[in-house]
């Protein structure tokens, strides 16, 4: 990488031994293409090289509809002019049960192996948590490596990915004589206001999801080029008549060479049992056709939908595989302004238990720290930071809390691994379970 004047970009941070963080600027595309290339899909890893640049490209080039450029930060050796490590936020809108909020989507972390343990990354993070905190985003999310985040203030606590597949001899049959009732076909920019009402149907049925305005549809249909590693082939399922009953985004999916689906809704009043057989031929035939051209052989199909989607009650026989999640990294840097935006979804939920019309208060220890929780009536009147001193409502170390806000797991399932996590009261434990249930996640990041 040729040197870059220093007038010409804003220098964030003089790191010591010739390192300097800095914003990107456009002229870094083909620098980071390479450098993203040579990190991610170096020796061992299943992702070809062109993908990944073209998804660098994509958003170096300022079509996306909420990234820019100078939302990459660089870590320069200004010794040999080379990036040494770089990570990006992209901003992103998600839905708690219908409460939006702004999201900080840290993305493409790496470092040249040699630079590495010099807290480059730290560094970063650093810089991007106080960007997504003046653009006001209420959490920071990620998917990455095991554990690594965890230093950073992250905890893995929303579902991610995950599914169920079926091989060749699961594929439903048709009927002698019988023609296709649905057929799938590629979107066009007239179906994107369907596509979008669709989708966010679907969406109510998940405690959070990601939101997508006119702009992001856009993007996702053709913003992208052919190739980038996320682009998503968005498909409209109909009837042999031309009705549009659904959505489908399908995709060559690597777990058990198969084809499968990414996303897959139906608007309301259709039928799952109707329309999914159609939906699966027209998985295998597609992936028979990209088989061929991959020179590989089709195993089977798949549905990456996490671990709760209509689809699995229609056929659970013909979907005998089943992938378990791996999770979203959440982290919540104000945790009581986070239950405060989530209030009305609280209040529902107690409104509609055996604890309506709640007055009193939920004490919940984090053993440093702690929060306080009063409701009058049934309405959150108040949630403070408290400093535990006893009588503590329940108690959950670390970030362990994290967890039951965003219904991945409840208090129960968190005593069987934290001896240390329980509730101290009945009212407590009621408490929790009113207003923190299980229930599953589909975030579709917009990157």
């Amino acid at each position: 990488m040729t040197r870059i004047a220093k007038k010409k970009i804003e220098v964030l941070r003089d790191l010591g031994d010739g390192l300097i963080l800095r914003r990107a600027v456009p002229t870094d595309t083909a620098a980071l293409a390479e450098f993203n290339a040579e990190i991610h899909c170096g020796s061992g890893s299943d992702e070809p090289r062109p993908p990944m640049v073209s998804w660098i490209r994509d958003l170096m080039s300022g079509a996306h509809p909420t990234f820019r450029p100078q939302d990459f930060t660089i870590v320069q050796d200004t010794n040999t002019g080379e990036i040494v490590s770089c990570l990006c936020l992209i901003p992103q809108r998600w839905s708690y049960e219908g409460v939006e909020f702004g999201v900080g989507l840290p993305e493409l972390v790496g470092t040249k192996s040699k630079y590495r343990r010099r807290g480059l990354v730290r560094a970063q993070f650093e810089v991007v948590h106080e960007w997504s905190a003046r653009r006001g985003h209420q959490l920071q999310a990620i998917g990455g490596i095991p554990n690594f985040y965890r230093q950073f203030g992250y905890e893995m606590v929303v579902e991610l990915h995950g599914g169920r597949a079926g091989g060749r001899a699961n594929v439903p049959r048709l009927k002698k004589g019988a023609k296709e009732p649905y057929r799938v076909r590629s979107a066009t920019q007239g179906d994107l206001p369907f596509i979008a009402r669709v989708y966010r149907h679907g969406m109510k049925r998940y405690l959070l999801s990601a939101v997508r305005d006119r702009a992001l549809w856009r993007y996702e249909l053709d913003g992208r080029r052919k190739n980038a590693v996320e682009r998503r082939e968005l498909q409209v399922i109909e009837t042999a008549a031309g009705e549009r009953v659904g959505m489908l985004v399908q995709c060559w999916d690597s777990w058990k060479d198969a084809f499968g689906a990414s996303a897959y809704e139906l608007k309301p009043g259709t039928s799952w049992l109707a329309v999914t057989p159609s939906v699966v031929r027209h998985l295998v035939k597609t992936g028979e056709q990209r088989a061929a051209r991959k020179k590989k052989k089709l195993h089977g199909f798949t549905f990456s939908l996490g671990t709760q989607h209509p689809v699995y009650e229609v056929m659970p026989w013909q979907l005998p595989r089943t992938r378990p999640p791996y999770a979203f990294y959440i982290r919540v840097p104000d945790v009581p302004a986070f239950l405060g935006r989530i209030k009305p979804v609280l209040e529902q939920r107690l409104a509609e238990s055996v604890a309506v019309g709640c007055t009193g208060e939920l004490k919940l220890s984090f053993y440093r720290d702690g929060l306080r929780l009063r409701f009058q009536r049934g309405r959150l009147a108040e949630v403070e930071p408290w400093q535990p001193e006893g009588g503590e409502s329940a108690a959950f170390p670390g970030l362990t809390f994290l967890h039951v806000l965003f219904g991945h797991r409840s208090l129960d399932d968190l005593k069987l691994a934290y001896t240390d996590c329980y509730a101290r009261t009945d009212e407590g434990r009621l408490l929790l379970k009113v207003l923190f249930p299980n229930k599953p996640s589909s975030v579709w990041t917009v990157t």
